[in-house]
C-alpha cells in the first residue's frame, strides 16, 4: 500500500483506503491513584503512575470495492501471534507497541452464496508499555 494512502500500520497489517479503513478512533488514558490509609484522618491518594492506554478502531469494509473478504481475518492473524506490535500512523508518528485484545466483525447484506457486501469491524488495543524506563506513549515522548 502506498505510504500516502496508509492511515495506520499495526505490525504487518496496514489500515487505509485500500484495505480496512477505519472511520472512528477512540483513545483512552487512565491514571492510577492508590489509597494510603492514615491514622486519625481520612485516607490520602498517592499517584502511582499512568495506566495502560486503550484504543478502539471501528470501520467498514466493502469487499467488492476494495481489499476483499479476508481483511478481518488478517487482523485476527496478527492478534493470534500473541506479540506486541509496533504501531505507526500515516503522519509518521510512532505510537510504540500495542497488543490486540479483541477483534469483532459484523457481516451484512449477504449474497446468495453467503458472502457479505458490507463488513463492519472493531479492534480493541491496549498499550504494551515500556520494558525499560522511559516514555510509553506518543504524548509521553513529547513532554
Amino acid at each position: 500500500m502506498p505510504v500516502g494512502l496508509m492511515m495506520m500500520a499495526l505490525g504487518a497489517y496496514r489500515f487505509g483506503l485500500q484495505a480496512g479503513a477505519y472511520d472512528e478512533l477512540t483513545r483512552s488514558a487512565g491514571y492510577r491513584w492508590e489509597k494510603v490509609n492514615r491514622i486519625g484522618r481520612a485516607p490520602a491518594l498517592q499517584y502511582a503512575g499512568p495506566d495502560s492506554e486503550t484504543l478502539s478502531l471501528q470501520g467498514v469494509i466493502y469487499p467488492a470495492f476494495k481489499g476483499g473478504l479476508r481483511q478481518v481475518e488478517l487482523m485476527r492473524a496478527q492478534a493470534g501471534k500473541g506479540r506486541a506490535l509496533m504501531m505507526t500512523d500515516g503522519l509518521g508518528f510512532v505510537w510504540d507497541r500495542w497488543v490486540i485484545e479483541q477483534v469483532e466483525e459484523k457481516k451484512t447484506y449477504l449474497m446468495s452464496d453467503g458472502a457479505p457486501r458490507k463488513i463492519e469491524f472493531s479492534l480493541s488495543l491496549k498499550s504494551y508499555g515500556a520494558d525499560r524506563g522511559g516514555a510509553t506513549s506518543l504524548l509521553g515522548a513529547l513532554f
